[in-house]
Protein backbone atom coordinates (compact mmCIF):
# COMPACT_ATOMS: atom_id res chain seq x y z
CA UNK A 1 0.00 0.00 0.00
CA UNK A 2 1.43 3.38 -0.98
CA UNK A 3 1.34 6.12 1.65
CA UNK A 4 2.73 9.62 1.79
CA UNK A 5 5.68 8.10 3.66
CA UNK A 6 6.45 5.52 0.95
CA UNK A 7 6.38 8.41 -1.51
CA UNK A 8 8.96 10.23 0.65
CA UNK A 9 11.12 7.08 0.94
CA UNK A 10 10.97 6.66 -2.86
CA UNK A 11 11.69 10.39 -3.39
CA UNK A 12 8.39 10.86 -5.24
CA UNK A 13 7.63 13.89 -3.09
CA UNK A 14 10.10 16.25 -1.42
CA UNK A 15 10.88 16.33 2.28
CA UNK A 16 13.52 17.71 4.62
CA UNK A 17 15.40 14.54 5.53
CA UNK A 18 17.51 14.69 8.68
CA UNK A 19 18.53 11.00 8.89
CA UNK A 20 18.40 7.89 6.74
CA UNK A 21 19.77 4.34 6.79
CA UNK A 22 18.67 0.97 5.38
CA UNK A 23 15.72 0.55 7.79
CA UNK A 24 14.40 4.01 8.67
CA UNK A 25 14.16 7.55 7.42
CA UNK A 26 13.58 10.71 9.47
CA UNK A 27 12.37 14.06 8.24
CA UNK A 28 10.79 17.25 9.50
CA UNK A 29 7.03 16.92 9.92
CA UNK A 30 5.38 19.23 7.42
CA UNK A 31 3.10 20.60 10.16
CA UNK A 32 6.02 21.68 12.39
CA UNK A 33 3.68 21.64 15.39
CA UNK A 34 6.77 22.86 17.22
CA UNK A 35 10.19 23.91 15.98
CA UNK A 36 12.08 20.72 15.09
CA UNK A 37 9.04 18.36 15.04
CA UNK A 38 10.48 15.26 13.34
CA UNK A 39 9.05 11.96 12.14
CA UNK A 40 10.99 8.69 12.24
CA UNK A 41 9.47 6.24 9.76
CA UNK A 42 10.16 2.63 8.85
CA UNK A 43 11.20 2.31 5.23
CA UNK A 44 9.10 -0.83 4.85
CA UNK A 45 5.39 0.02 5.06
CA UNK A 46 4.36 -1.68 8.30
CA UNK A 47 0.92 -0.41 9.26
CA UNK A 48 1.44 -0.19 13.03
CA UNK A 49 3.62 -1.26 15.95
CA UNK A 50 2.05 -4.73 15.96
CA UNK A 51 3.49 -5.43 12.49
CA UNK A 52 7.03 -4.04 12.89
CA UNK A 53 9.63 -6.78 13.41
CA UNK A 54 11.35 -6.54 16.81
CA UNK A 55 14.81 -5.87 15.35
CA UNK A 56 13.49 -3.01 13.20
CA UNK A 57 11.62 -1.52 16.15
CA UNK A 58 14.72 -1.66 18.36
CA UNK A 59 16.75 0.01 15.63
CA UNK A 60 14.09 2.68 15.08
CA UNK A 61 14.04 3.62 18.76
CA UNK A 62 17.83 3.86 18.79
CA UNK A 63 17.48 6.38 15.96
CA UNK A 64 14.69 8.17 17.86
CA UNK A 65 17.03 8.59 20.83
CA UNK A 66 19.88 9.83 18.61
CA UNK A 67 17.61 12.37 16.92
CA UNK A 68 16.09 13.49 20.24
CA UNK A 69 19.62 14.27 21.43
CA UNK A 70 20.30 16.17 18.22
CA UNK A 71 17.06 18.14 18.53
CA UNK A 72 17.87 18.90 22.16
CA UNK A 73 21.28 20.25 21.16
CA UNK A 74 19.99 22.19 18.14
CA UNK A 75 16.91 23.85 19.66
CA UNK A 76 17.25 23.49 23.44
CA UNK A 77 13.59 22.62 24.10
CA UNK A 78 12.46 22.37 27.71
CA UNK A 79 11.05 18.89 27.01
CA UNK A 80 10.38 16.35 24.27
CA UNK A 81 7.29 14.22 23.62
CA UNK A 82 7.45 10.96 21.71
CA UNK A 83 4.12 10.17 20.09
CA UNK A 84 2.95 7.11 18.21
CA UNK A 85 -0.66 6.46 17.22
CA UNK A 86 -1.80 2.93 16.31
CA UNK A 87 -5.23 2.64 14.70
CA UNK A 88 -7.71 5.31 13.73
CA UNK A 89 -9.28 5.35 17.20
CA UNK A 90 -5.85 6.30 18.57
CA UNK A 91 -5.53 9.12 16.03
CA UNK A 92 -3.47 7.37 13.35
CA UNK A 93 -4.03 9.03 9.98
CA UNK A 94 -1.09 7.66 7.99
CA UNK A 95 -1.11 3.88 8.20
CA UNK A 96 2.66 3.47 7.92
CA UNK A 97 4.54 3.09 11.21
CA UNK A 98 6.13 6.27 12.50
CA UNK A 99 7.11 8.03 15.69
CA UNK A 100 6.79 11.77 16.23
CA UNK A 101 9.58 13.53 18.09
CA UNK A 102 7.94 16.74 19.31
CA UNK A 103 10.19 19.28 21.03
CA UNK A 104 8.33 21.22 23.72
CA UNK A 105 8.89 24.84 24.64
CA UNK A 106 7.39 26.97 27.39
CA UNK A 107 3.86 28.31 26.87
CA UNK A 108 3.00 26.28 23.80
CA UNK A 109 -0.45 25.59 22.47
CA UNK A 110 -0.06 21.81 22.21
CA UNK A 111 -2.01 19.89 24.83
CA UNK A 112 -1.63 16.20 25.55
CA UNK A 113 -3.98 15.16 28.32
CA UNK A 114 -4.31 11.77 29.95
CA UNK A 115 -7.42 11.24 32.02
CA UNK A 116 -6.86 10.12 35.62
CA UNK A 117 -9.38 7.40 36.43
CA UNK A 118 -7.42 6.02 39.39
CA UNK A 119 -10.13 7.11 41.84
CA UNK A 120 -12.76 4.89 40.18
CA UNK A 121 -10.69 1.79 39.40
CA UNK A 122 -10.65 -0.80 42.14
CA UNK A 123 -7.70 -2.88 43.31
CA UNK A 124 -9.41 -5.90 41.73
CA UNK A 125 -9.69 -4.04 38.42
CA UNK A 126 -5.93 -3.39 38.44
CA UNK A 127 -5.22 -7.02 39.40
CA UNK A 128 -7.49 -8.38 36.64
CA UNK A 129 -6.09 -6.05 33.97
CA UNK A 130 -2.51 -6.95 34.88
CA UNK A 131 -3.36 -10.67 34.83
CA UNK A 132 -4.95 -10.35 31.39
CA UNK A 133 -1.82 -8.71 29.96
CA UNK A 134 0.47 -11.26 31.60
CA UNK A 135 -1.66 -14.12 30.25
CA UNK A 136 -1.59 -12.63 26.75
CA UNK A 137 2.22 -12.61 26.83
CA UNK A 138 2.38 -16.36 27.51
Amino acid sequence: METIFTKIVERKIPSHIVYEDDLVIAFLDITQSTKGHTLVVTKSPYENILEVPEDVLKHLFGVVQKLAKGIQHAFNPSGINLLNNNGSTAGQTVFHYHVHIIPRYDKEEITIKLNDTSKIITADDYKNRAAMIIAALS
